[in-house]
């Protein structure tokens, strides 16, 4: 989209669902894994991030995300603004799941927060403002880095979706750490007997 040619609401609602759900394919999301959000309704709308918050494109990113997460059992988390040290604005059930996250008292607001974080705080259920998560997965909007929000080892994700509106779109998914070396094994072969490496030496 270039700059100067008007949204397509209608479209940014229908992509954002589109991205989650393609994210969920590659990145093999279960049902309670945690995605997280960074968005900038500036950047969508084609301004520079933090000077031009739309609440109008964090309703129609809100109820695709929204849509696609209930359909596929997930959690969500919105990323906050630095003005509140990007805290996230989740529902209680998230919390209720996951205890070892740090509740904390502020309610997000366009200027200190955010349009995306303070959209979601006023229409998620039970909502709640965390310090920090461990997301399983994520999509960013507008270039607000969340990677200090994924699980380690965050993978990029290569999706269809490259832009909502005028902003750049990146996403990740994490894996557990493949830990050992040369003699580590990563997959249980079907017949139950794993093949180490040349060494057969014995660990104790």
């Amino acid at each position: 989209m270039t700059t100067g040619e008007p949204l397509e609401l209608d479209r940014i609602e229908n992509d954002a669902a589109a991205l989650l759900r393609e994210l969920a394919v590659i990145g093999n999301l279960k049902r309670g894994h945690i995605v997280v959000f960074g968005t900038s309704t500036s950047e969508v709308m084609g301004a520079r991030i933090g000077t031009a918050g739309a609440t109008d494109v964090a309703e129609r990113l809100f109820r695709g995300w929204m849509g696609a997460a209930g359909e596929l059992g997930l959690y969500v988390a919105f990323q906050c603004c630095e003005h509140l040290n990007r805290a996230l604005v989740v529902s209680e059930e998230l919390l209720e799941a996951y205890p070892q996250f740090e509740r904390v008292s502020v309610v997000p607001v366009p200027k200190a927060g955010g349009a995306m974080a303070s959209y979601a705080y006023r229409h998620l259920a039970n909502p709640c403002v965390i310090e920090t998560v461990a997301a399983h997965a994520g999509i960013d909007v507008g270039d607000t880095l969340i990677g200090m929000h994924l699980r380690r080892v965050a993978v990029p994700a290569r999706l269809a979706v490259r832009s909502l509106g005028h902003a750049h779109v990146t996403a990740a998914y994490t894996r557990p750490k493949l830990i050992g070396g040369a003699r580590a094994v990563y997959e249980l072969e079907p017949s139950g007997h794993d093949k180490p490496a040349s060494d057969t030496s014995h660990c104790t």
